[in-house]
């Protein structure tokens, strides 16, 4: 019987249950499983690099707009900049759907 969810941790946390009638992981099991786990994790970590590129790339279209306030170079500079990044985000997780299995 599943006990309801305010009495069940893992409806919540996504925590994985471990079945104590099961046998100790083999080493291949443990060597699949971290490896899932760090495909996982670099899947994040590329996920988070992208978004903070798009985030920088509309701060420099912000400064690229900004008029006298900034020199002319920093303007050209920061417009480079905000039509390049989207670009290198999307390339990189269009590489991660490519080459992942996760």
């Amino acid at each position: 019987m599943a006990l309801p969810s305010r009495l069940n941790p893992t409806a919540t946390t996504g925590a994985e249950i471990y079945d104590l009638g099961r046998g100790p992981e083999s080493t291949g099991q443990r060597v699949r499983r971290l490896q899932l786990e760090a495909r996982i994790l670099a899947r994040e970590q590329v996920e988070i690099l992208s978004r903070d590129f798009n985030a920088l790339a509309a701060r420099a279209a912000e400064i690229a707009e900004g008029g006298d306030a900034y020199p002319a170079g920093v303007r050209e500079l920061a417009s480079r900049i905000a039509a390049d990044l989207p670009q290198k985000a999307q390339n990189m997780m269009s590489i991660m759907d490519r080459t992942s299995d996760v």
